[in-house]
């Protein structure tokens, strides 16, 4: 037994602990009591059992003629098409957070103001989530695909901004500190000596976040920014299970082997 446990048992008794811990588990019990006890349930509809039932049965049963119609949207151009907002939009953020990263990285400004300012941009820009920005474009840019690739680059600006700054911020100063001590310009020790430390970084990160745009890419089609929700969204509301359950299989098969990828790709970067 160490001196740490020894330690705590002398300070707190065996009984006490059993108390204390019950009385953890009896706030966390009443806290959700208390919780679920606003939860209307009047608000279930009649309806509510056979739409399950008819939801898992298009699962069970899915439309394999909608996976490819030569003469029309089908399964597989709705994912591409996903997949494509998700990689064009990734491909925006990725370019655009990068000088951004740099000023706001607090080892490469001279004055906190200036990467504190920098911080308060990427906040700003985060602070917006892609929906609103989808809605947004969609008045600017009309309903389509466009409008989707455009809110997912300019919402993942500030989250992949944030997280390329904080890498920057925990690279290795030695090397740096060894091009300047042998007169490297800038320029110099920028190429050979900050972007081979924080590349690697950046490429995970970035992996990561086109994981995520995926996702939500899947979502910005529901309000009419392309991708595999806008006939998700239709099939829902002309209650063409067949057709959610093939849509649905689709978004669970591409996301898995999307993630398998990046993950794969992820271990062998960091």
């Amino acid at each position: 037994m160490t001196n740490s446990t020894k330690s705590w048992n002398q300070i707190v008794p065996k009984p006490k602990k059993s108390l204390y811990r019950w009385g953890i588990y009896i706030v966390l019990a009443v806290i959700y009591v208390w919780a679920f006890a606003g939860v209307p349930v009047n608000g279930i509809k009649e309806t509510a059992g056979q739409v399950t039932r008819s939801i898992l049965s298009g699962l069970f049963s899915p439309d394999w003629d909608y996976v490819y119609l030569p003469d029309g949207e089908d399964l597989l151009r709705g994912l591409l098409d996903t997949l494509a907002i998700s990689i064009l939009g990734t491909l925006i953020s990725t370019v655009l957070c990068i000088p951004l990263a740099f000023w706001s990285a607090v080892n490469m400004s001279k004055s906190r103001w200036t990467s504190g300012s920098g911080k308060i941009m990427l906040s700003v820009i985060r602070t917006f989530p892609e929906i609103v920005m989808a809605i947004l474009f969609i008045k600017a840019v009309g309903p389509g695909s466009f409008a989707g690739v455009l809110a997912l680059g300019l919402h993942s600006v500030g989250m992949l901004g944030k997280l390329f700054a904080e890498e920057v911020e925990n690279m290795d100063s030695g090397q740096t500190e060894a091009l300047l001590a042998c007169g490297a310009s800038k320029l110099q020790i920028l190429w050979f000596a900050v972007i081979p430390q924080v590349l690697p970084g950046f490429l995970s990160y970035t992996l990561y976040r086109f994981e995520i745009n995926l996702r939500s890419a899947t979502i910005l089609g529901v309000i009419g920014a392309g991708g595999i929700g806008t006939p998700l969204i239709f099939a829902l509301s002309s209650r063409n299970w067949d057709r959610v359950g093939i849509i649905l299989l689709g978004i669970i098969v591409m996301i898995t082997l999307i993630d398998m990828i990046s993950g794969a790709i992820r271990k062998k970067l960091v």
